[in-house]
């Protein structure tokens, strides 16, 4: 059963988040944050994972509490979903393009949280969200999910540019966590991730 329910309350966030890695692409995302939403929907539909999440955070401060505790929420129930990951592909890549914009991901779901971004955003960022915190957002889920990640995005559109990354990272993610029958076992000459 690769499916992840949790509930993060701290002093800033209140976050309750569901995955099923095995699901349809179903996404319900409330964060107070519209383009954000439109990111995590942008990423269950791609993943082909069912993703809830429900989060309220102190908006009236800035977004950055929020956008960090959500990708520390998903990461951790993603590395829960997974589990010692028997059988699953562990390593993958996707390129996406968008327009002028192209992000490559390349990524392995082997215990081990790392993240290197490459390219960035204009100073107002996407939607309003500092291009600073997109980073930020996938180094909260690699490091919680234990997913070492390569990320490296180009073009001139702020919006195009996150949307693409969004959606490199969602296809690379599902390829690596299927399950490929003729594994079998836990995919590491470790014998565990």
């Amino acid at each position: 059963m690769r499916r992840s329910e949790i509930r993060r309350a701290t002093r800033e966030t209140d976050i309750s988040l569901s995955l099923d890695l095995d699901g349809t692409g179903a996404g319900t995302i409330e964060t107070g944050i519209p383009f954000f939403d439109h990111m995590l929907t942008s990423f269950a539909r791609h993943s082909r994972m069912d993703l809830t999440v429900r989060a309220a955070g102190d908006l009236g401060v800035d977004a950055h509490h929020t956008i960090e505790d959500i990708g520390i929420v998903l990461g951790t129930a993603l590395a829960e979903a997974v589990g010692d990951g028997r059988g699953i592909t562990r390593f993958a890549d996707a390129a996406v393009p968008m327009d002028e914009a192209v992000a490559r991901v390349a990524l392995d779901v082997g215990g081990r949280g790392y993240l290197v971004f490459e390219g960035g955003f204009s100073p107002v960022g996407p939607g309003g969200i500092p291009g600073d915190l997109i980073e930020h957002f996938f180094y909260s889920l690699c490091t919680n999910a234990g997913i070492t990640a390569h990320i490296a995005v180009a073009g001139r559109n702020d919006h195009h540019i996150c949307e693409a990354a969004f959606k490199a990272f969602a296809r690379a993610l599902r390829a690596a966590v299927t399950v490929d029958p003729a594994i079998g076992d836990v995919p590491s000459t470790k014998g565990t991730l």
